[in-house]
């Protein structure tokens, strides 16, 4: 089981110090990985299920909070959770995600994408709301098309992209990068096994469909012909759970869990993370970045 924090933004600020210090925080307390959280815009009354979203909330950029993060950081792998993904342009956003992996030293390793719950938040970039799906599965097809193109550039003509010979240089360390799918829809548990290097389901579902959707996405894994054991499980854990908790998720098949503090304090917030790490014996890395 891997473990990692999420930095929310709209709940603890875009401050920089208090963003670079908490970073630092989980990198020496062992933690694998920091996730940031994406709404692109919002809109009075604006609502997730029963949840209104206060307007104000201030929700930085993902990949810009990453990069800065990155900067100040040596080994803390860098993750989304979730990115929009119907809400950027293929072409822009792969440039900007190889370029945050290498300047990270290839720490992009856990980008997780979404489609978005808020019509108003796809009317305000442009987008169909109702066609955000297709345009999510033809954007991770273009995104990795041009990860791995060469010297003569790539083509392709979709429903929502059209590239003539493209090249998209530089490439993220490796060539490519994991793309993890998040959401808690039987659409994206779908996306996960067709397409996704890994599921990272949210949303309040019971016990029953977390197990569901779960193994609807090995099995289309499995019908796109493609390994359903290397499908990477995240899910959201609470920073007080216990190792209990955290065995009986293991089981049902989970690799990595992410929590996050219940406080915005910056010293309780260690402490909360400091808790955590004990408890579970997260291994501080030492030496040298490799």
């Amino acid at each position: 089981m891997k473990f990692g924090i999420s930095y929310s933004t709209p709940q603890f600020g875009v401050d920089p110090g208090k963003l670079l210090r908490f970073a630092r925080d989980a990198e020496d307390l062992g933690f694998e990985s920091l996730y940031v959280p994406e709404h692109v815009a919002l809109q009075p009354g604006a609502k997730i299920g029963p949840m209104e979203l206060d307007p104000t909330l201030p929700y930085g950029d993902p990949l810009e909070c990453l990069t800065f993060v990155a900067a100040g950081t040596r080994r803390i792998l860098l993750g989304t959770g979730v990115l929009l993904l119907p809400y950027h342009h293929p072409v822009v956003l792969a440039k900007r995600l190889a370029t945050v992996d290498l300047l990270s030293g290839g720490r992009m390793r856990l980008l997780t994408v979404g489609v978005g719950a808020l019509p108003g938040e796809a009317a305000a970039v442009g987008v169909d709301f109702a066609t955000r799906g297709r345009r999510a599965d033809e954007a991770l097809d273009v995104l990795r098309l041009l990860w791995a193109g060469d010297v003569d550039g790539v083509s392709h003509a979709g429903e929502f992209f059209t590239l003539d010979a493209v090249c998209s240089f530089p490439k993220p360390v490796g060539g490519g990068l994991p793309i993890h799918v998040g959401g808690s829809s039987d659409a994206a548990a779908r996306r996960a096994g067709r397409r996704g290097d890994g599921y990272f389901p949210g949303g309040l579902l019971t016990p029953d469909e977390r197990r569901h959707q779960f193994a609807l996405a090995r099995t289309a894994a499995s019908e796109a012909g493609r390994d359903p054991d290397a499908l990477q499980y995240t899910r959201w854990g609470s920073i007080g759970m216990s190792e209990e908790d955290a065995e009986s998720l293991a089981n049902q098949g989970v690799t990595r869990l992410v929590v996050s503090p219940t406080t915005a304090d910056a010293a309780a917030q260690r402490d909360e993370m400091a808790a955590f790490a004990e408890r579970f014996a997260l291994v501080r890395p030492v030496g040298p970045v490799e």
